[in-house]
């Protein structure tokens, strides 16, 4: 596996930490590609470690880059790691995700850090973004090595994809959806097994299963477009944060992606997180705010999570912009709950 010996990430460089890109491999044999950021002289001191992944269709050069080298600047050691099937790493075919895989994505990271001799392995916590913030609730309910856990406008992709935007799936719309991949995928095996782009979530519209064409976003923003549309337009679109491996940005997810999550819920078993602490942080103007808010209301009688609500954020707000991250808030998470 080849790796881009470049900088090409959408943020800049950081002259206050070490950088390198390395692989490791997963326990389902898929190579993945990531990039390490440690702060400078570290000798031999042992450190916490937080393993990071996301948003859902991104790239490690993207958001999940940034979190990963700013935590490197506050002292910790990160791993950003682009999921099995896309970015750099391995896996077939391409633009698919798996709830499983991508899982132990996040569990088969922690095994890499563990690995580092400054690591000390009881002080490593797990940051998802967007969708990967139900994979790294998920890898933490079930992998008791990882300390703690945050996320940052967390996706339920299993309710999201199975249910639709605000649940709004009728048995008769999730039926429609599944003609419509069942159709998709005689259509792979009449190829040669050749999969095609569609969205991961399809709109259902009067009964009519609305499907992609070229890219997840148009190549321009159309004057009529939702606010929702514009929101993730203005990062992967544009020069703000478009990746040319970001599928979010260049492609379209595999047009069965959908059968991996459709009968599954990720967030199942999120109770079994405590006692170990979770931080769930939401922009108030973010629309699926709901999945943070339903996810926290779930577990706060345990007395081991934290909902952060940014006002005036939306959902990519907390992707790239470093006015409204709350670093010094995951600073100061994690420090108080990795020692």
């Amino acid at each position: 596996m080849k790796l881009e010996a470049k900088w090409d990430k959408v943020f800049p460089q950081s002259d206050k930490i070490d950088h390198k890109k390395v692989t490791f491999v997963n326990h389902y044999g898929i190579t993945i590609a990531a990039d390490v950021y440690m702060p400078k002289n570290l000798g031999d001191k042992k450190v916490a470690a937080l393993a990071v992944s996301g948003p859902f269709g991104a790239v490690k050069e993207q958001s999940s880059g940034l979190y990963a080298q700013t935590m490197a600047e506050k002292g910790f050691i990160t791993v950003a790691f682009d999921p099995s099937f896309t970015g750099e790493s391995g896996g077939e075919p391409r633009n698919t995700a798996s709830f499983d895989i991508n899982t132990e994505d996040f569990m088969a990271a922690v095994d890499f850090l563990g690995t580092l001799p400054n690591v000390d392995r009881e002080k490593i916590g797990i940051i998802g973004i967007c969708g990967w913030g139900g994979m790294g609730l998920s890898a933490t309910a079930m992998d008791h090595r990882v300390k703690a856990v945050a996320v940052a406008s967390m996706y339920d992709m299993s309710r999201s994809i199975g249910k639709g935007y605000k649940d709004a799936y009728t048995a008769a719309d999730r039926q429609a959806v599944l003609d419509l991949v069942a159709k998709q995928r005689w259509a792979t095996v009449d190829r040669g097994g050749v999969p095609v782009g569609d969205y991961h979530e399809h709109p259902v519209i009067d009964g009519k299963v609305i499907s992609g064409e070229v890219h997840m976003l148009p190549e321009t923003l159309p004057a009529d477009a939702d606010a929702v549309t514009k929101q993730f337009f203005d990062y992967y679109r544009t020069e703000r944060g478009y990746h040319q491996r970001a599928i979010n940005s260049n492609g379209m997810w595999n047009d069965t992606i959908q059968q991996s999550f459709f009968n599954f819920e990720l967030l199942d078993h999120i109770n079994e997180i405590a006692p170990r602490p979770v931080l769930m942080i939401a922009g108030f103007d973010a629309h699926f705010l709901y999945y943070s808010q339903d996810a926290y209301d779930e577990i706060k009688e345990q007395g081991n999570a934290e909902l952060m609500i940014i006002p005036g954020a939306n959902h990519v707000d907390l992707y790239d912009r470093v006015d409204v991250i709350p670093f010094d808030k995951l600073d100061a998470f994690f420090k108080a709950n990795l020692k």
